[in-house]
């Protein structure tokens, strides 16, 4: 037996004296404060953006109906921008993340899915998104910017440390959505069940100390409030049974359906939208953000944004949202994607998740605090349907709602949900991520097709 083995005390002793490995520790932990910072500055100016649309739609008869050109001129700039500088941005970012994660890509391809410059260019985009008033989401992008970012920390590693490209991908990623949604739990749960498919990570320690130091710092710069505020209402009675199955199918079917159409969009179809798009991109984006435009002049620029303000009114009981909200907001989340602009879908599903618990409980004919538990049950059905994440949508909609008293029927929700969306499409990221590496000739995998997906 090896004389290390046989001395546990040895063990420790070297241990401690391994200078090179307190270093590459160390190295970590900064990267994940970076991770941290990043995201809060992230945070601040993806809603300094949001909140200058609104101001701008505010200010009477002009204001409200500029939008019908500064949403389409908008966004055909940023697409522009996209498509010429920032390429591997387009979309949510967690295909992306998942395809440098399970594909056999060499690193120069893998750089061109998850870098420190794409990171920086996502957020960018991402808030000029929100400045143009589609109805996009901060929080999915936050996946491929912390992952960008704590993927430099492997240049400064030393050459024989054990922590490869790969666990540090996760580790960022998941702490990038814990720090966005202040879920810790949550980003440990996504990295196991969304990121970690046909590989697990050996350093798991590794992906909770990230969480830890960059919701340290999101914490300790935006405030440990859970992201929606605390359920005003958590008892729960045998008369929520029948909505509550009611939310589930109809998040299970909705949600795969969201999925199916976001999955076509990106792949295509042999259909005259589709081949409008090949050829003509920047029309196509024009006339997507011009019905943007429409619905969020309809809907009072409910649906612009992640739709934060109406989601968490309902939650409190003391809100309402406009006639056909749930709709609109489907249809101004799917029509955001489609312009092939850096857009998360992640955030805009749980306002669509809960526009849809809403709708429930007011054809049952229950008000106020009573129908607050279905629209919780709305969120994380919409979520876990249409990322076919269960375990990743019943936590982190628990901890964004402070809803321990709710995490059985929260669990039974989303994975009634799960079950229905799967009679539909395949895992949304996962077919995303496999349209950015289509096989080559040789059997090798590159990413250069999808980015003009």
């Amino acid at each position: 037996m090896n004389e290390q083995h046989r001395d546990p005390w040895q063990r420790v002793r070297n241990e401690v004296v391994d200078l090179r490995q307190w270093l590459d520790r160390g190295i970590v932990i900064a990267f994940a404060v970076a991770t941290g910072l990043v995201v809060v500055g992230f945070t601040h100016l993806a809603e300094f953006a949001s909140h200058t649309f609104l101001r701008l739609t505010d200010s009477g008869t002009i204001g409200r109906f500029a939008p019908l050109v500064w949403t389409p001129a908008l966004a055909v700039a940023l697409l522009w921008l996209t498509r010429r500088f920032a390429a591997g941005t387009q979309g949510s970012g967690i295909p992306q993340v998942v395809a440098a994660l399970e594909y056999p890509i060499s690193e120069r391809q893998q750089s061109g899915l998850v870098s420190l410059p794409l990171s920086l260019q996502k957020i960018a985009l991402v808030s000029g998104g929100l400045l143009a008033g589609l109805s996009i989401g901060r929080e999915g992008p936050t996946v491929q910017v912390g992952a960008g970012v704590m993927q430099q920390a492997r240049r400064w590693l030393s050459p024989g440390s054990t922590i490869d490209a790969h666990d540090l991908l996760v580790a960022g990623a998941a702490a990038g959505i814990a720090a966005a949604f202040n879920t810790p739990l949550g980003g440990v749960i996504f990295a196991i069940e969304q990121l970690s498919r046909r590989r697990g990570f050996s350093h798991s320690g590794l992906v909770i100390l990230s969480i830890v130091m960059s919701g340290l710092v999101a914490v300790s710069l935006l405030g440990n409030l859970t992201y929606f505020g605390e359920l005003q209402a958590q008892r729960l009675d045998w008369s929520l049974l029948v909505p509550g199955l009611a939310v589930a199918l109809a998040c299970g079917l909705a949600g795969g359906l969201f999925s199916r159409l976001i999955v076509a969009s990106f792949r295509g179809l042999p259909d005259r939208f589709c081949a409008w798009r090949a050829r003509h991109p920047f029309r196509f984006a024009a006339a997507c953000a011009l019905a943007v435009a429409v619905i969020g002049i309809v809907s009072g620029q409910a649906t612009a944004g992640a739709g934060y303000a109406p989601t968490r009114a309902l939650l409190e009981g003391q809100g309402d949202v406009p006639a056909l909200y749930t709709l609109l907001k489907f249809c101004a989340t799917w029509l955001s994607a489609w312009t092939g602009l850096p857009a998360g879908v992640f955030a805009p599903s749980l306002s669509i998740g809960a526009g849809i618990g809403h709708d429930v409980a007011w054809l049952a004919g229950i008000n106020g605090e009573a129908a607050i538990p279905l629209i919780a049950f709305g969120m994380v059905g919409f979520l876990s349907a249409s990322t076919q994440g269960p375990l990743t949508a019943f936590i982190i909609v628990m901890e964004m709602v402070a809803g321990q008293s709710l995490v059985l029927s929260l669990m039974a929700v989303a994975l009634v949900a799960t079950g229905v969306s799967r009679l539909l499409p395949p895992p949304m990221f996962a077919e995303l991520a496999a349209l950015l590496v289509p096989p080559s000739a040789d059997g090798a995998q590159s990413p250069a097709a999808g980015r003009t997906a």
